[in-house]
């Protein structure tokens, strides 16, 4: 087969895998204060086709091995009924190159920290599906995208709710060749950026990891001579500096 004629192929090809939706929502751990009761979360959509999003909530508990379990949280037609988190709309319709918000709303009892899983699923839209559209949109739709191959591809973020009398008390331990870090408060402190680099070679770090370390629980390595151990010590809008070295 001719090169150009292959390249050109190809190149259709390409456009053609690419066309439809493609969505964005941002950061993939939010955060609750404990002053607040709502966060908007948004989601865009740098794709050449409209999306239809289907928004999902799900708790996650622990049993008493620390192992996590999703439970699926309803949308409760009695808002004063309800405890737990709702996604307010449920559904998007976003534009291409568009944006649009949906209110992730708390209610319920603040007197513990509680974990979320929000699923942002884009779909094709059906009559069960409770988007605005009509039939002849939903098909002129699906003809759009049964031109192309079509990876609609969705995303899961965590959300934390933290307690109403949020309170942090971190605590260190630390000795020649481990260090620890044990979060004795009520709520889910952050270890970012966290990497190991020489202490010779200023390139030779290692990967960046970020670390949540919930109520109760500890985060901590073994340190390696010469080596340093940089990260940011994250306890709701107080942000530290941290670095511990071994020589």
């Amino acid at each position: 087969m001719n090169r150009g004629l292959l390249l050109g192929l190809l190149s259709v090809f390409c456009l053609t895998a690419q066309a439809g939706p493609q969505i964005n929502v941002g950061t993939v751990y939010d955060y609750l204060e404990a002053d607040k009761s709502t966060y908007l979360k948004r989601v865009f959509n740098s794709g050449d086709a409209t999306a239809f999003v289907k928004i999902n909530v799900l708790e996650i508990v622990y049993d008493d091995a620390g192992t996590p379990k999703e439970i699926a949280v309803e949308n409760a037609a009695d808002g004063a009924s309800r405890n737990g988190l709702m996604a307010s709309p449920a559904r998007l319709i976003v534009p291409a190159q568009g944006m649009q918000g949906t209110r992730l709303l708390y209610m319920g009892e603040r007197d513990r920290e509680r974990y979320f899983r929000v699923r942002f699923v884009p779909v094709v839209p059906e009559k069960e599906d409770d988007f605005v559209v009509t039939g002849e949109e939903r098909e002129d739709y699906k003809k759009s995208l049964s031109a192309g191959v079509n990876v609609m591809t969705g995303f899961g973020t965590i959300f934390f709710v933290r307690p109403r009398d949020a309170r942090y008390a971190t605590a260190i331990n630390e000795t020649e060749g481990r260090y620890e870090l044990r979060n004795n408060g009520n709520t889910v402190v952050i270890v970012d950026e966290f990497k190991s680099c020489s202490l010779s070679k200023e390139s030779d770090c290692g990967a960046t990891t970020k670390h949540h370390v919930l109520a109760g629980k500890s985060f901590a390595f073994n340190k390696e001579k010469g080596r340093e151990y940089r990260f940011f010590l994250i306890e709701g809008s107080d942000k530290k500096t941290m670095k511990v070295a071994s020589r």
